[in-house]
């Protein structure tokens, strides 16, 4: 499900309320999501799951093309684990299949 999947969803299930809004809801939602990341905080959505941000180190890769070694360096990417329920959720939507 995309962005506007979502949005589009959300305004069927709740017809009292104008789309605009639920795209504004959506958007803030997201981008607080995003901030708190970005300031290295976790996010915990109960039910669903945490975001958090996992540290890597500089390492040393290889260009897959010509073989020669590259130096990569540190980073910091977000990072999913999901919830029990999220989970259990999955789990049984894979066994009714």
């Amino acid at each position: 499900m995309i962005k506007s999947e979502l949005i589009n969803a959300l305004v069927e299930e709740n017809p009292h309320l104008f789309q605009r809004d639920i795209e504004t809801i959506v958007a803030t939602v997201l981008e607080e999501i995003t901030n708190a990341l970005a300031n290295g905080d976790r996010v915990e959505l109960r039910g669903f799951g945490a975001f958090s941000v996992r540290h890597r180190a500089a390492r040393t890769g290889r260009n897959p093309r010509s073989g020669a070694s590259v130096a990569v360096k540190a980073k910091s990417v977000p990072f999913f684990k999901a919830g029990k329920e999220l989970r259990e959720k999955v789990d049984a939507a894979k066994k009714k299949k």
